[in-house]
């Protein structure tokens, strides 16, 4: 583990954290592989054949399209017109122009599935256990409380901030500050934890909080405060 550098954050042992923000996906989340679950919802619904090349391809195609514009996602208005829009990029990308969009659209959303990493429950569980204040802070449409009770992890954070609402994505501070925000108190008391030195590292720091990126492979930078599984996080508090 590497101590955060004069200025960045707070290092280990000083001002013991009892708030911690963390990142969705990559941190507490992953995405299943949907393209599978794309193939079995086409044929399911429609009939449709696919393979499972093109299948895989299509859905980095919409994902991609996702992250350029979720911030449209504020809302429930602004989120439905973005599914609507997504669908029609994964329908292009699938080759299958005369397919009915609301049915691209129902395989779409069932093939999405995220689970929480085996180290995510029970780290949160600790936490809690010892009174510290959990946000969630992501890049994320306004759905995010949704995901994140499908995933299990609902009843163990106090809330959530996706970058849509607060109408600005990581790294800028204005997520983290929400985040804070919703937890009620100051950045002096908190860290965050996210799996993107760019996103997560740089946007928390210039936020005023101690960051920490969760590296379950790879290293980290030199000079960026590590831990290699969310059960690590209690011993940094």
């Amino acid at each position: 583990m590497t101590a955060s550098p004069e200025g960045s954050g707070t290092p280990r042992g000083r001002n013991a954290a009892r708030i911690v923000l963390f990142d969705a996906l990559g941190t507490l989340v992953e995405l299943q592989p949907p393209g599978p679950r794309l193939r079995k919802a086409l044929h399911d619904l429609s009939g449709t054949e696919v393979d499972e090349e093109t299948a895989a391809g299509a859905f980095a195609a919409e994902i991609g399209y996702y992250r350029a514009n979720h911030l449209r996602g504020a809302d429930e208005a602004g989120l439905d017109a973005l599914r609507d829009d997504c669908a029609t990029v994964l329908r292009e990308a699938l080759g299958q122009p005369r397919l009915d969009l609301a049915i691209v659209r129902r395989a779409m959303l069932e093939a999405i599935e995220f689970r929480a990493f085996p180290d995510a429950l029970p780290a949160l569980r600790a936490l809690r256990a010892r009174g510290v204040r959990l946000v969630v802070a992501s890049d994320w449409d306004c759905s995010l409380p949704h995901w994140l009770a499908r995933a299990g992890l609902a009843e163990l954070i106090d809330g959530a901030v996706s970058s849509a609402v607060v109408g600005e994505a990581k790294p800028s501070p204005a997520v983290f500050r929400a985040a804070l925000a919703l937890a009620g108190g100051t950045p002096a008391q908190a860290l965050h934890v996210g799996d993107s030195v760019d996103r997560d590292v740089e946007g928390a720091r210039a936020a005023g909080l101690r960051a920490v990126l969760i590296t379950r492979e790879g290293l980290a930078p030199e000079g960026v405060e590590e831990i290699r599984s969310l059960g690590q996080l209690a011993s940094l508090i």
